[in-house]
């Protein structure tokens, strides 16, 4: 009799947990589709939409994901697609494992370039996810912690062209620093991510560190205005924010023309943060061997 009993109430246990279980992941399906729904009529109606993105030289219209964090994927396409490419050589760093950066969708168009990143776990499952890129010598990986006294010295030892056509800077810290720290080197586009907390005309950046790391905090990176005026110098004009305010887009300026929204300030071109709209839904990314069709 008590063995039925502890049968049963086994029974009963297990269904009683499948049943939460059950209802936790059709809860969690329900807030996440409703987030979607949100963030999709949010950015339908404030970016898409809005009167102030309508001018067709800004770039917040053209935003689309592929692979980075954001639109990032759009706004890099449209901009080379108004500039032209040269050598289509990429130079990026933070960029984790690479399936969430701004340039995996421009390896798969055929370009070519470098990634680093300073997390050796990071390094390991990108080199193992892209071995057959790797392997076609269109990507090279490397574990190395970025600096201003070591930038120049990783873009010399990759074969960088001295006119790349991307930069792609993300390291929550030195990221002002280091791109001052490039001399020799032009590239015609840079991506650089700037700290949305401090607002134009506010200039500020961390002071440098060649050991920083991300602490989670909002003390990090430099400011858009720091970064305009650190453009203006080097010879780059501010073309533009993503809309969830995280990444800057800069173009050398003799390549700039008529082609970008003027005027090239922090004032004209600032996103504030917007977090709550980064969000990836559908299918998880992901990268593994292809094809393309012929």
């Amino acid at each position: 009799m008590r063995n039925s009993i502890k049968k049963a109430l086994s029974k009963f246990s297990r269904i009683f947990t499948w049943s939460i279980q059950w209802e936790i992941t059709a809860i969690r399906e329900f807030v996440r589709d409703s987030h979607r729904l949100h963030v999709d009529e949010y950015l339908r109606k404030n970016l898409y939409e809005n009167p102030k993105y309508a001018d067709p030289k800004r770039l917040g219209r053209f935003e689309y994901q592929v692979y980075s964090q954001n639109g990032e994927d759009g706004i890099i396409h449209e901009i080379f697609k108004r500039i032209g490419t040269t050598n289509k050589f990429f130079f990026e760093f933070g960029v984790e494992s690479g399936i969430e950066c701004n340039s995996l969708a421009l390896l798969l168009a055929g370009w070519q370039g470098c990634w680093l990143d300073g997390n050796p776990a990071y390094v390991r499952a990108a080199n193992k996810k892209f071995a057959q890129s790797v392997s076609d010598k269109k990507l090279e990986i490397r574990e190395t912690f970025i600096t201003a006294e070591n930038i120049e010295e990783l873009l010399s030892s990759v074969s960088a062209p001295r006119d790349l056509d991307l930069l792609s800077i993300d390291i929550d810290g030195n990221d002002y620093w280091v791109w001052k720290a490039i001399s020799n080197y032009s590239p015609r586009v840079v991506v650089i991510e700037y700290n949305p907390t401090f607002r134009p005309p506010i200039e500020f950046s961390m002071s440098y560190d060649a050991k920083k790391k991300y602490s989670g905090y909002s003390h990090f990176g430099a400011s858009l205005k720091t970064l305009e005026l650190l453009g203006s110098k080097k010879g780059y004009r501010l073309v533009g924010c993503n809309f969830h305010g995280v990444n800057a887009f800069f173009v050398r300026e003799d390549l700039v023309e008529d082609r970008f929204a003027a005027p090239f300030t922090a004032e004209h071109h600032y996103e504030p943060p917007r977090h709550f709209a980064i969000t990836t839904f559908g299918h998880k990314r992901d990268f593994g061997a292809f094809e393309t069709p012929r």
